[in-house]
């Protein structure tokens, strides 16, 4: 019914830049919030950054002021620009968004991307 793919995963040396996309399509009537998590080799999935509709924002605090989300409404997507990687960086990231479906106005659904690696090592 609704699908999220990500993008622009991939392999960087410790300082440098990578930036994820991740657009949602189908029988949406409104996302809500929207966010990237992610997940370690043998560790619980984290949130790693989300964004509302009306742009507000919130960041774990291992990547404030080096990751930013932002969204485009009119294309919903979602993007998370990440700088200055660290080793500890990688992971597999997720996109997740709260959807209004088509079918079911009175009801918010969370569906998730399928992820995408990031590698952060010399």
């Amino acid at each position: 019914q609704v699908q999220l793919v990500e993008s622009g995963g991939g392999w960087v040396q410790p300082g440098g830049s990578l930036r994820l996309s991740c657009a949602a399509s189908g029988s949406i009537f409104s996302i809500n919030a929207m966010g990237w998590y992610r997940q370690a080799p043998g560790k619980q999935r984290e949130l790693v950054a989300a964004i509302t509709s009306g742009g507000s924002t919130n960041y774990a605090d291992s990547v404030k002021g080096r990751f930013t989300i932002s969204r485009d409404n009119a294309k919903n997507t979602v993007y998370l620009q990440m700088n200055s990687l660290k080793p500890e960086d990688t992971a597999v990231y997720y996109c997740m968004g709260l959807v209004v479906v088509t079918t079911h106005l009175n009801m918010e659904y969370d569906y998730w991307g399928q992820g995408t690696q990031v590698t952060v090592s010399s």
